[in-house]
């Protein structure tokens, strides 16, 4: 089977293994990813993920509950560390060889990052799982996903949403809203669409990176993508 992305680096929300529960991790939603992963791997794609901890704390709601910025946000990193172990668990369920690896070191549970060894283990044909963000203060799980993608060497974002693409407006607030099949860098700027936050967004932009936005509830949509299918909405040039 014919590929278009030999390399990939997929990023989840934290939300999205909530599943219809209010927070936590909901076991159908990580074999749901799990699956679709696994399907990548076999085609001969090499697999990055970083997923976010927002279904566990968000490093933005601390100051609702007195905590420093900076506390709030480290510990809305070791939340993507608790997902990453869950998401690796539901992989190794299936018989998919990963990588945990985190920007802040635990060695009991996880590797810390080294570009080259993270590179080395996807060529080997394991994902490789991108938790603690940056490893700093004021970054996003986005602005992790396009460094690390850009250091990896990545051909593309695959940003899985809850929505099938980038739209003129919030789809589920305005019905009248249309979807982008393509759209540039500078277009979703001028038009202040929302797609990652800007630190990554510029990241992508500076690197010449593309970044597909699409719905990753439907099953087949992955592996579409990877076939060169047109799903979502592709953000380039």
């Amino acid at each position: 089977m014919a590929i278009k992305y030999k390399r990939i680096l997929l990023k989840l929300s934290g939300e999205s293994l909530m599943g219809n529960q209010e927070f936590g991790i909901e076991p159908l939603m990580l074999k749901h990813y799990a699956e679709q992963i696994k399907e990548l791997v076999e085609a001969g794609v090499q697999v990055a993920v970083v997923i976010g901890g927002g279904n566990i704390f968000r490093g933005l709601q601390a100051k609702e509950t007195g905590i420093g910025r900076v506390q709030g946000d480290y510990m809305g990193m070791l939340a993507t560390v608790i997902n990453g172990m869950a998401l690796q668990g539901a992989l190794e369920g299936v018989d998919v060889f990963t990588r945990l690896v985190t920007a802040i070191e635990m060695r009991e549970i996880a590797e810390p990052y080294i570009r080259r060894k993270a590179i080395s283990h996807l060529r080997k044909g394991r994902v490789v799982i991108f938790s603690a963000g940056t490893g700093s203060p004021y970054f996003t799980t986005d602005s992790a996903a396009a460094l690390r993608a850009n250091e990896i060497g990545a051909d593309v974002i695959l940003k899985g949403t809850r929505v099938d693409g980038v739209y003129t407006a919030d789809p589920e607030k305005d019905p009248t809203a249309t979807r982008y099949e393509t759209i540039t860098f500078t277009e979703v700027l001028n038009k202040g669409l929302k797609v990652m936050d800007k630190t990554a967004f510029t990241l992508c932009q500076e690197n010449d990176l593309p970044i597909i936005v699409f719905d990753i509830g439907r099953k087949e949509n992955l592996m579409r993508i990877i076939k060169g299918e047109a799903v979502g909405t592709l953000v380039e040039g």
